[in-house]
């Protein structure tokens, strides 16, 4: 194998490790987001249940 070759295939295999590691990167920090977004999404279900909590008893109430 030539050296030429050889230095070639070195720097195509460092940019593709290279690669997975932005990779992984980018993955935890979707992994992080999405946490946060299902927390904050949860965090709106709760309200909407309690304030329609409220409108059913403003409803039993009166009737």
């Amino acid at each position: 194998m030539s050296t030429e070759l050889f230095n070639r295939l070195e720097q195509k295999v460092a940019s593709a490790v290279e690669a997975l590691e932005l990779l992984k990167l980018e993955a935890e920090e979707l992994r992080e987001e999405n946490s946060r977004l299902k927390q904050e999404r949860e965090e709106w279900e709760r309200r909407l249940t309690a304030l329609l909590g409220k409108f059913d008893e403003l409803e039993t109430e009166r009737s």
